[in-house]
């Protein structure tokens, strides 16, 4: 009896343990404000907002759900975060890389935005003022349709900046975040130069080449093309350092390194070359590109498709015709027959 009253003693506690913690055990239901996250990239940065979205749900907003004068957590449940993958300037301030807590004060007419190191709590009920990394002051602004649920977007994203807005209601805040992309691109491809790419000449011209075509940092763009150069000579990479001293200032040196360029220049090279020049609107100079391709190389078919094409692009049908003519008998797979013969039909027609 004494075993059974022990069994059954223990059996109990058991039993009231496992109800307790099963009382304890969350379940999972909708959220009333929905979590949200959106992301810009701009340039090389990526910015993510993070947020819940409560509703207004007839209820006053400004001034009674969110009071004036009064740390708010912008948006509902944990804090809103802001996430930077490289600085960045709010405020006014540079920031680094990394996760910031958003909060915002109301005013009737003026609102203060915070960012703080802190972005782990839950609403701004911990909120300290000491934990700023930045606090700027902003004017909201009303729209004509309301908002129901509270949202972040990004407007008018350039090469090195982009809008932040917050809607809800029939109110709107909004402010600028901006990266020096071309300090954030250069130091990615020093990283990216330690590695496999910092082998073969390919990586060093391509840095180089964004340098020099993004005006980002000459003395930099000439080093990586050192660099290029040392591993291989070539149409391609020289004609990156042309462009290099031409835009420091030495028209003679980048001349000379063009007429080196063209002695190396293989078919393809020129090919695409001339479509680089046929992008650029730049015709006539990429038809005298093709036309020595077809100089150079007689028997190959696709020096007279470029050309072709380079010729109907500038309104010479004739020429386009006779030099898709060419390509079409000269031509052995099917797939380019039928598209040569196609634009040839349309260009009879």
């Amino acid at each position: 009896m004494r075993t059974l009253a022990r069994f059954t003693l223990g059996a109990l506690s058991l039993a009231v343990a496992a109800g307790a913690a099963l009382a304890q055990a969350p379940i999972v239901v909708p959220d009333a404000s929905p979590k949200a996250s959106i992301s810009q990239t701009i340039g090389l940065t990526d910015i993510t907002i993070s947020y819940h979205r409560p509703a207004v749900n007839k209820r006053k907003i400004w001034g009674g759900l969110v009071p004036y004068n009064e740390t708010w957590r912008a948006g509902a449940n944990e804090n809103t975060t802001i996430s930077l993958s490289t600085p960045a300037t709010i405020g006014g301030k540079q920031l680094p890389a990394g996760t910031y807590g958003l909060h915002m004060l109301p005013g009737e007419k003026e609102w203060s935005v915070m960012l703080s190191s802190v972005s782990t709590a839950w609403g701004s009920f911990s909120y300290d003022a000491k934990e700023d990394v930045v606090r700027f002051t902003v004017t909201p602004t009303t729209t004509p349709d309301s908002e129901e649920r509270l949202e972040y977007r990004f407007e008018d994203p350039t090469d090195d900046s982009v809008k932040v807005v917050l809607q809800w209601e029939k109110l709107q805040v909004a402010f600028p975040v901006t990266v020096d992309t071309k300090a954030v691109v250069v130091d990615s491809l020093n990283k990216q130069l330690r590695g496999l790419p910092r082998f073969g000449w390919q990586g060093w011209n391509q840095a180089a080449n964004w340098a020099v075509t993004h005006d980002a940092n000459l003395d930099q763009a000439l080093d990586w093309s050192d660099h290029s150069l040392n591993l291989a000579r070539n149409f391609t990479n020289l004609r990156t350092r042309a462009a290099i001293m031409e835009k420091k200032g030495d028209a003679k040196a980048a001349a000379d390194l063009r007429d080196q360029a063209m002695k190396l220049a293989n078919e393809n090279d020129i090919n695409v070359y001339g479509y680089t020049l046929l992008g650029q609107d730049k015709t006539d100079e990429a038809i005298a590109m093709f036309r020595k391709n077809v100089k150079d190389h007689p028997q190959s078919w696709n020096t007279y498709d470029s050309l072709g094409e380079a010729l109907q692009k500038k309104g010479d049908k004739a020429g386009a015709v006779e030099n898709y003519t060419k390509a079409l008998n000269m031509v052995g797979d099917a797939a380019n027959k039928k598209r040569i013969t196609d634009i040839l039909a349309k260009l009879k027609a």
